[in-house]
């Protein structure tokens, strides 16, 4: 293998999917734009946006994960 390396199919779909996966639940604005029920006071879009950065982070840290420990 080179020094570069390469992902095998397996791996790039992985990182697809969760790459793909904040932005379809995101785009699924229905779900999701409504106040109630709240938490603490703060509407339910507010917390629900707020849990998702999070999870969205998440996402994004193991597709890099993937990727770079693929590439060696």
């Amino acid at each position: 293998m080179s020094s570069t390396g390469s992902l095998s199919t397996g791996r790039k779909v992985a990182i697809a999917i969760l790459l793909l996966i904040p932005f379809a639940i995101y785009l699924a604005l229905n779900t999701y734009n409504t106040t109630s029920p709240e938490l603490l006071g703060v509407p339910f879009f507010w917390w629900y946006q707020t849990v998702m950065l999070a999870v969205t982070a998440i996402l994004f840290f193991a597709a890099a994960y993937l990727w770079e420990h693929g590439r060696r």
